[in-house]
């Protein structure tokens, strides 16, 4: 696969607010909580000088591999300079080498079941951000498609 550079991208949106793992299946029960938040708040549709309707979700701050806690976070892509709404927070992902996989099925299976791929891949992984697009796309439940992104060395 081919790595593809990307440049920073500044976030506003909800974080977790503690970490998470991927354990016993702690990490499918936390970020599915604060999707729901997110949707319930239309947090989408508050946040100032969107650049588009994506909605990003994250997964950074790792504290080793993905057997390890990190933390979580969906938003909006805006410009560095956004005032960000009361409530909210701004995050960062790094300029850095990523490799794209598109999960594609039902969801949120399809997501789920391609982070198991990802995890007994030989993809040498940074660590750093990785992060989900879901657009246009990804609405069709039945029949969605994800774009994630894996911070690479």
């Amino acid at each position: 696969m081919n790595n593809i550079e990307l440049e920073e991208i500044t976030l506003i949106g909800l974080s977790l607010g503690t970490t998470t793992t991927n354990a016993n299946g702690q990490s499918g029960k936390d970020c599915g909580t604060l999707w729901q938040k997110f949707e319930k708040g239309n947090y989408a549709a508050t946040i100032p000088q969107k650049l588009t309707n994506e909605i990003v979700a994250v997964y950074h701050r790792y504290e080793g591999d993905f057997t390890k806690p990190f933390s979580y976070f969906i938003g909006v892509k805006v410009k560095p300079d956004t005032e960000i709404p009361q409530g909210l927070e701004k995050l960062s992902i790094p300029k850095a080498s990523y490799q794209k996989i598109v999960a594609k099925g039902t969801m949120p299976d399809c997501v789920a079941n391609t982070w198991k791929d990802i995890w007994n891949s030989p993809i040498a992984r940074a660590y750093r951000s990785d992060f989900e697009i879901y657009d246009d796309r990804s609405k069709d439940w039945s029949n969605a498609e994800v774009d994630i992104f894996i911070s690479v060395n």
